[in-house]
């Protein structure tokens, strides 16, 4: 119960404060990070490829909804996006359990403050970055997911 009351008093302050997290902008270099998958092989932002960094947690409704999607969009993209998921659960638990009921098929790791302080301070959840393949942020989404707006962008970034 204290973790829902602090996930709602997060989320009470980014729409009120939306100062405190500022995602990182049109242009600027993507933050590597290596990471332990869940699968435990070593996770990277992959160079020269486009890539979809989605940070999520298994108790994130919307983020839920956009599981298919995203692995979908693996599918169909396969070879020219990457998609790595960034779980901001407390412990990895929850979030094996939701990778294995939706079949998860793109590399999925722990996230920490330390990671989304990287991206610039990731308050609200889902929160999606669209990198290029030179390694710069394309566009950012925070909260509902938007599968055209996304789609869009991804097929854009892939010409």
């Amino acid at each position: 119960m204290k973790r829902q009351f602090a996930i709602a008093l997060a989320l009470l302050v980014w729409r009120a404060l939306p100062a405190l997290a500022n995602p990182l902008a049109p242009g600027t270099a993507a933050p590597p990070f290596t990471r332990p998958g869940f699968d435990d092989k070593p996770v990277s932002l992959p160079k020269g490829k486009a890539v979809l960094l989605d940070f999520w947690a298994s108790w994130c409704a919307p983020c839920i909804v956009e599981l298919p999607h995203l692995i979908a969009l693996r599918k169909r993209y396969a070879g020219r996006l990457e998609i790595i998921g960034v779980a901001m659960d407390d412990d990895a638990k929850a979030p094996r359990q939701t990778v294995a009921q939706y079949r998860v098929s793109y590399p999925v790791v722990m996230g920490d403050l330390a990671l989304a302080r990287l991206y610039g301070g990731v308050l609200g959840l889902p929160e999606v970055f669209l990198i290029g393949r030179d390694g710069k942020v394309i566009k950012s989404w925070r909260g509902d997911f938007r599968p055209g707006e996304l789609d869009t962008a991804i097929a854009a970034a892939l010409r």
